[in-house]
């Protein structure tokens, strides 16, 4: 995900005061930050502290950023450092000797890893997703339900043809695979199996 143009355009524009690009980023990596601090057990309240120190430091040293793309790094990176401050700090002086090791096994790594890409995975679909007529996102949503919703249902609900249903659900799903930013995730992971 390194080289993912469109989080070095966000942080470019956000260095730049884009407040719009800030929200973005925000949004699309909260749920990092917040995955991180799970995994070490932070209460609610630690976690938000976390999460906000975690932006501060990012805000404060966005003209210094010299690969903004490697953004999801950084985050990882100095979460994990912050979330063991505050694991050390609540141990209290008992723990003053005694450091976390900061470098996750490679097992927690790599789930750290994945909840970034399902994080950008949701990112990207729900981008993709609101591209979609309002028509097409109704009949998306009643056919991703669980339980699943019977066509018969979906046509009284939408009046739509039965028949159209299965055609114009492949046509939504074309739609949002040719999504820039569904395209970008495809061609990444096509070329990670390559």
């Amino acid at each position: 995900m390194r080289d993912d143009p469109i989080v070095a355009d966000l942080v470019t524009r956000a260095g730049k005061g884009d407040q719009q690009a800030w929200d973005v980023l925000v949004e699309r990596y909260s749920p990092l930050i917040w995955s991180i601090c799970r995994r070490y057990q932070l209460s609610r309240a630690d976690a938000e502290d976390v999460g906000q120190r975690i932006w501060l430091q990012f805000m404060n040293h966005l003209d210094a950023i010299r690969d903004p793309a490697a953004l999801p790094g950084w985050l990882t990176t100095t979460t994990r450092r912050e979330c063991n401050r505050v694991v050390r700090a609540a141990r209290g002086p008992q723990a003053a000797g005694q450091l976390l090791d900061e470098n996750i096994p490679d097992k927690q790594t790599r789930t750290a890893e994945q909840e970034l890409l399902a994080a950008e995975r949701h990112t990207a679909l729900r981008e993709a997703f609101t591209c979609l007529s309002p028509s097409r996102q109704q009949l998306m949503a009643l056919l991703i339900q669980d339980p699943p919703v019977p066509y018969t249902e979906i046509s009284a609900r939408l009046g739509i043809p039965v028949s159209s249903i299965g055609p114009t659900r492949r046509r939504c799903l074309d739609q949002i695979r040719r999504h820039p930013a569904i395209a970008a995730l495809i061609n990444t992971e096509d070329g990670a199996a390559a």
